[in-house]
C-alpha cells in the first residue's frame, strides 16, 4: 500500500468532509486515519479520528464510531493541552453521540453500557458542563432495559438541568421528548411538543426530517389525516435517499401500508432497495427493517405474495420471500436486545409494530404511484373502503331480505339511479341460493348482462338484448321488450352500422313502444324515450350521410350544412321537450341538456347558460338529482370561460352536492377539478381547491385515468399546494405527476417544467431547477415568438448562479441576451441579464480586468435603458431600471476600491506567480478618483428615484447612506452630513400620510453616527 505524505492527508480530509455520507465515504474515512496515525503526527492524528467518527455518525454504521472515539478520548487523555478549546468541546459532544450509539448496540453488555454512561457524568461533571445530556441518555438507556421509574426520574432531571454549551439543540431535544410522550402513551402531547419543529420554527441538520416522520403515527391514531398527508409529503421528500435517516424512510414505508398506498410504499422501497440489506447499525435496520415489514405483510394480506419485490444480498426476493428473511433477521436482533437488556421489550415492541392493522382504509396522497395488479383480495379492499375514501355515502344499501333486494333493484333501475348495478350484483349472487326463483328475476339478471356488454361494446350485445326482448316478451312483459329493442337500435349505431339498418330498428322500437296497451303506466315513457333515441341517432346518422364520399365543393359548403344541421336537431330537441316536459321531465332535461350542446357548437355560450341550468333543474325536480351533475358541470365551464366567476362557482358547486349519490368514478373526479379550477382563481380558497383537487386525482386514478384526468388533478393540486406556500408537497405531487402532464402538449409541457423549477428554487434546490427551465426552454427553440425561450434561459441562468456554476450560467445568460435582443421588445429583461453578466464576472476574483467588463456590461445596460426612453420617456420602469443601474455600478467601484485596501493590508508573498493580481494597487489619487465616481453615481440614482415618487424613498436612501459614508471614507464626513440633513428636512415636510415610520429614525440615526465620525 502506498504511504501518503502529510499533504495528501490534510487533502484528502477536506475533501472527506465534502463527500456524500454512506459506505465509500467511511471506507475513505477509514483510510485517512488509518494513513494519519503512520504519519506520526499526533494533532493530524486526532484530526482524521475526529473526520472518522463524523463519518460514521452520518451513515448506517453509526455503531462503528466507539473504536475511533475511544482511541480519541485516549489522545485527549494523554495530553489534554493538545486539544484547543474547540477540539476538546468537539470531544465532549460526541460523547453524547457514544452514549446513544451505545445503548442501541445489542452487542455492548449492559454493564459496559452503564460504566460508559458512568464515565459521561464523570467527565462532565469535571468539565463544568451540565448533567442535561447525561440524563437524557440514561432515560433511553433505562426505558430499553425496562426500568420505567428509572426512566421517570432521569426524564424530570433532564428536564430540570439548565441548557449550556453541551445540550442538544432544541429541536432534537424536543424530538426526544415527544418520542417519550409516544411510549408512554400520549400522542397528543408528543405532536404539542413537536409543533415548534413541524412548522419550522426550530430546524438543524436533521429536522424536522425525523420529527415528519415520527409524527405520522400519532397524527393517525389521533384522526388529524390531513397533517399526516401533509408530513408525509414533505418528510419523506427530507428523508429520502439519506442512510442516516432510513430509520425515518423505514416510517414513511410503515405510514404507506397503513393508509391503503401499499403501491407508494412498495416505489419507496425500491427507491432505498441498496439499503435492504444487513446494516451494521442493528438498531437502525431493525428501525427501518421493521417499516418494511409492516408493508411485505400488508402485500401479503392482498394477494401480492408472489410478486417481485427487492434483491436481498444479491438475491431476487418475492415479497413473502423478502418477509420471511427480513423478519427472521429483525426478530433474531430483538432478541439480542432482549438478552443484553433481560426483558422483552424490544420483541414485544417488534411484534406489535409487525402486526398492526391498516388506521386508515384509503388515505389519498395526491402523489402518482403504480397501481397494484388487482387481485381478488385488493379489489374486495378497494370496494369496501371507497365510501370513506371519497366522503361519497354508498347510494343504495342492500337490504337483507331477497324479495326486498329485487324489489329496490327493480327501482333504482327503473328511475336510473347510479347503485342500481350494484344492487343486481347482489341479487346475481344471491339468486342461486333462493329454492324456487322467479323467471322473471333470471329475465332482470339476464338484461343486466346484456346491458354491461352493450355499454363495454361487446361483440354478442345483440344476441344478448334480442334473447332479452323474447324473454321478456314470453312472460309477458312487453314495456320490458320495448325497452330492449330500443337498445338494439342503439348498439347498431354504436357498432356503426348502416344508416338503413339503424333507421329500422328504430322504427321497429318506436312501433313496440306505440303498441303496448293504452292502460301501461310506461306507455307514454317508452315513446318519449324511442323518440329522443331517434333525434339523438338521426342527428349522428345526418352528419355521417353529410360527410358522404369525397366532393370537391364539400369545404365550401360544410359550414352552411352543419349550420342546418344545428338547426334542424334544435327545432327537434325544441319540440321534444315541449311534448314532454310533464310527463316525462328527466327526459325533457336530457333533451334540455343536449339542446345547450348544440348552442355551444354554434359558438352561442350565453344562449347555452340557461338551456344547461333549467336542464339540471328539470332533472332535480323529477327526483333524479344525478342526472343534473353533467349539465351543472358543462354550465360551470361555460360561466368560467365567459368570466362570471360566482356564477361558475355556484354551478360546480351544485353539481358537486347532487353527485353524492353517483358511482361513476370519472363523474365523481370531473365534478371535483371542475370546481377545483374555479376556486383557485380565487385569492381565498386554495386550500379548499387542494382538498378537491386531491380527492379529483383518487377518484380519477379509480377510473383508469392517472395518465389523464388524474394528471390535471395532480396539476392543480400542485398549484393550489404552491398558492399555500406548501412547496415541498407541490413539488413531490408535481414530480410524480410529470411524466404524464408532459405527454399533454408543448405548451403544458413548457409551464409544468417551468413550475416545477419554480417550486425547485423556492426549495433551494437550484441544480434541479436549472435542468428544469432548460428542459423547458429546449420544447420552445422551434417556436415562432422568442421571448419564452429568452425568459426560461434567464430563469435558468439566475439558477445556476446560485448554484455556484458560473460557467453555465454565462452561457445560459449569452443565450438569454441573444433572444431578448432577438425580440426587440423587451429592455428591462436585457438589462437585467447585462447586471447578472456583470457581477457574475466578479464572483471568482476581483481582478482588474473583471472591474472593467463589469463596467462594460453596466454601461452598456444603461445606454439600453436611455434608447428605451428616447422612445418612452414617462415609463417608471425603465426610470427605476436606469437609476437601478447606476446604483450597481457604484457598488462594482466601489467592490474595486474596497479589495484594493484589503490588498494592501494583506501584501501578497514574494514571487507569487504569473497571475494577475486582483484589482489592487491603485494609486491614492485612482482610487480618490473612483470613490468620486461612486459618489456622483448615488447622487443621479437618488435623483432619479426622488422624481419617482414616495415609493421609491427606501431606494434613495441606501443611495444618500452609501454616498454619505463614500464621502465619510474620503474624510470629508461634514459632505455626507450634509446630504442626510437635507433629506431630513425633505421627510419632515411630508404629508403625515406619506412619510414612512422607519424614515425620519433611520436618516437620524446615520447623521449621528456620521457626525460623531466627524
Amino acid at each position: 500500500m502506498t504511504t501518503l505524505t502529510r499533504e495528501e492527508i490534510v487533502r484528502g480530509l477536506a475533501e472527506n468532509r465534502e463527500a456524500p455520507n454512506g459506505a465509500a465515504r467511511n471506507a475513505h474515512a477509514e483510510a485517512l486515519a488509518g494513513a494519519a496515525e503512520t504519519n506520526g503526527d499526533r494533532a493530524l492524528f486526532r484530526e482524521a479520528l475526529d473526520n472518522l467518527i463524523n463519518a460514521y455518525l452520518y451513515s448506517s454504521e453509526s455503531s462503528k464510531m466507539l473504536v475511533p472515539f475511544a482511541r480519541l478520548l485516549q489522545e485527549y487523555d494523554k495530553d489534554p493541552g493538545a486539544f484547543s478549546e474547540w477540539d476538546a468541546h468537539s470531544l465532549f459532544w460526541q460523547f453524547k453521540w457514544v452514549a446513544s450509539a451505545i445503548s442501541d448496540s445489542p452487542g455492548i453488555p449492559l454493564e459496559s453500557a452503564a460504566g460508559w454512561l458512568d464515565e459521561m457524568e464523570r467527565r462532565y461533571r469535571i468539565a463544568g458542563y451540565s448533567e442535561r445530556p447525561v440524563r437524557e441518555a440514561e432515560l433511553w438507556l433505562a426505558h430499553v432495559t425496562g426500568e420505567d421509574e428509572r426512566a421517570e426520574r432521569a426524564f424530570r432531571r433532564w428536564l430540570a438541568a439548565e441548557r449550556d454549551d453541551m445540550s442538544d439543540c432544541q429541536a432534537c431535544e424536543l424530538n426526544g421528548q415527544g418520542q417519550y410522550a409516544v411510549v408512554r402513551g400520549d400522542d397528543a402531547e408528543a405532536l404539542e411538543l413537536w409543533k415548534p419543529v413541524l412548522t419550522g420554527e426550530l430546524v438543524c441538520a436533521e429536522e424536522p426530517h425525523r420529527v415528519l416522520a415520527t409524527s405520522l403515527l400519532p397524527l393517525l391514531q389521533l384522526g388529524r389525516t390531513d397533517e399526516a398527508r401533509s408530513n408525509h409529503l414533505r418528510g419523506y421528500r427530507m428523508a429520502r435517499g439519506n442512510e442516516s435517516l432510513l430509520p425515518s424512510v423505514g416510517r414513511h414505508i410503515e405510514f404507506c401500508a397503513l393508509t391503503g398506498n401499499e403501491s407508494r410504499g412498495l416505489e419507496i422501497l425500491h427507491e432505498h432497495a441498496a439499503h435492504v440489506a444487513p446494516l451494521a447499525n442493528l438498531d437502525d435496520r431493525l428501525s427501518f427493517h421493521g417499516g418494511i415489514l409492516v408493508l411485505l405483510r400488508r402485500l401479503q394480506e392482498l394477494g401480492h405474495g408472489r410478486s417481485p419485490a427487492v434483491p436481498y444480498e444479491g438475491t431476487p426476493r418475492t415479497v413473502s420471500e423478502l418477509y420471511e428473511v427480513l423478519h427472521a433477521g429483525c426478530l433474531d436482533i430483538a432478541r439480542q436486545f432482549d438478552a443484553r437488556n433481560r426483558t422483552t421489550r424490544v420483541s414485544d415492541r417488534f411484534l406489535a409494530r409487525v402486526g398492526r392493522e391498516p388506521l386508515v382504509g384509503t388515505l389519498p396522497l395526491g402523489v402518482r404511484s403504480a397501481e397494484l395488479p388487482r387481485t381478488d383480495t385488493a379489489r374486495a379492499a378497494a370496494t369496501a373502503t371507497t365510501a370513506s375514501v371519497s366522503a361519497v355515502p354508498t347510494p343504495v344499501v342492500a337490504p337483507t331480505g331477497f324479495t326486498e333486494l329485487v324489489e329496490r333493484a327493480r327501482g333504482a333501475r327503473d328511475v336510473g339511479h347510479p347503485g342500481a348495478d350494484a344492487l343486481w350484483a347482489e341479487v346475481a349472487v344471491r339468486v342461486d341460493a333462493q329454492p324456487d326463483p322467479d323467471p322473471l328475476v333470471r329475465a332482470d339478471l339476464a338484461d343486466q348482462q346484456a346491458l354491461a356488454a352493450a355499454r363495454r361494446g361487446a361483440e354478442e350485445a345483440p344476441q344478448l338484448l334480442a334473447a332479452v326482448r323474447d324473454g321478456y316478451r314470453a312472460l309477458g312483459r312487453a314495456e320490458r321488450a320495448a325497452l330492449a329493442e330500443l337498445r338494439l337500435a342503439s348498439v347498431a349505431a354504436q357498432s356503426g352500422a348502416a344508416p338503413a339498418q339503424i333507421r329500422d330498428l328504430l322504427r321497429v322500437a318506436l312501433r313496440s313502444a306505440e303498441a303496448l296497451d293504452a292502460a301501461e303506466p310506461l306507455r307514454v315513457r317508452r315513446i318519449a324515450l324511442a323518440e329522443l333515441s331517434a333525434i339523438r341517432v338521426e342527428s349522428y346518422l345526418r352528419s355521417v350521410e353529410a360527410a358522404g364520399p369525397d366532393d370537391p365543393h364539400q369545404g365550401h359548403h360544410h359550414g352552411e350544412d352543419q349550420e342546418h344541421a344545428h338547426g334542424e336537431l334544435a327545432a327537434e330537441l325544441t319540440s321534444f321537450i315541449s311534448a314532454y316536459e310533464d310527463g316525462a321531465a328527466d327526459l325533457a332535461a336530457e333533451a334540455e341538456e343536449m339542446l345547450g350542446r348544440v348552442a355551444l357548437a354554434q359558438g352561442d355560450p350565453e344562449r347555452a347558460v340557461p338551456l344547461l341550468a333549467t336542464s339540471a333543474a328539470r332533472a332535480v325536480a323529477a327526483g333524479r338529482p344525478w342526472q343534473a351533475v353533467d349539465p351543472l358541470v358543462l354550465r360551470a365551464g361555460v360561466l368560467k370561460s365567459l368570466d362570471r366567476p360566482e356564477e361558475a362557482e355556484e354551478a360546480a358547486r351544485a353539481g358537486l352536492e347532487h353527485a353524492a349519490e353517483l358511482t361513476d368514478a370519472e363523474a365523481q373526479g370531473v365534478v371535483r377539478l371542475t370546481l377545483a379550477d374555479i376556486l383557485l382563481r380565487r385569492s381565498d380558497t386554495a386550500q379548499e381547491a387542494a382538498a378537491l383537487a386531491l380527492a379529483g386525482a383518487h377518484w380519477f386514478d379509480q377510473a383508469g385515468l392517472t395518465a389523464d384526468g388524474g394528471a390535471q388533478a395532480r396539476l392543480l393540486l400542485a398549484r393550489a399546494y404552491a398558492r399555500e406556500e406548501r412547496a415541498a408537497e407541490a413539488a413531490e405531487v408535481l414530480q410524480s405527476a410529470l411524466p404524464d402532464l408532459l405527454e399533454h402538449g408543448d405548451q403544458q409541457a413548457v409551464f409544468v417544467r417551468e413550475f416545477l423549477g419554480d417550486l425547485l428554487r423556492r426549495l433551494n434546490e437550484p441544480r434541479p431547477a436549472a435542468e428544469q427551465y432548460l428542459l423547458a426552454a429546449e420544447v420552445t427553440k422551434g417556436w415562432e415568438d422568442p421571448r419564452p425561450q429568452a425568459s426560461l434561459a434567464q430563469s435558468a441562468a439566475d439558477t445556476l448562479s446560485d448554484a455556484g456554476l458560473a460557467a453555465e450560467a454565462a452561457a445560459a445568460y449569452e443565450r438569454a441576451l441573444e433572444l431578448h435582443r432577438l425580440t426587440g421588445q423587451a429592455p428591462v429583461a436585457e438589462v437585467r441579464v447585462l447586471r447578472s453578466l456583470a457581477w457574475l464576472g466578479l464572483r471568482e476574483e476581483v481582478t482588474a480586468t473583471a472591474v472593467e467588463q463589469a463596467r462594460g456590461r453596466m454601461t452598456e445596460a444603461a445606454e439600453v435603458l436611455e434608447a428605451a426612453l428616447a422612445a418612452d420617456p414617462g415609463a417608471p420602469e425603465l426610470r427605476s431600471e436606469l437609476a437601478q443601474t447606476w446604483h450597481q455600478l457604484a457598488q462594482v467601484l466601489d467592490r474595486h476600491v474596497s479589495t484594493n485596501e484589503e490588498a494592501d493590508e494583506d501584501e501578497a508573498p514574494a514571487g507569487a506567480g504569473e497571475a494577475e493580481a486582483p484589482a489592487a494597487r491603485l494609486s491614492h489619487a485612482e482610487a480618490d478618483a473612483l470613490r468620486l465616481e461612486e459618489i456622483e453615481l448615488w447622487d443621479r440614482a437618488a435623483r432619479a428615484y426622488a422624481a419617482l415618487g414616495p415609493d421609491h424613498l427606501r431606494d434613495r436612501f441606501q443611495c444618500l447612506n452609501n454616498a454619505a459614508w463614500t464621502e465619510h471614507e474620503r474624510g470629508d464626513a461634514k459632505a455626507g452630513a450634509a446630504r442626510v440633513s437635507t433629506l431630513i428636512d425633505e421627510a419632515r415636510a411630508l404629508p403625515e400620510d406619506e412619510l414612512p415610520d422607519w424614515l425620519l429614525p433611520s436618516a437620524e440615526r446615520l447623521l449621528a453616527q456620521l457626525n460623531d465620525g466627524a
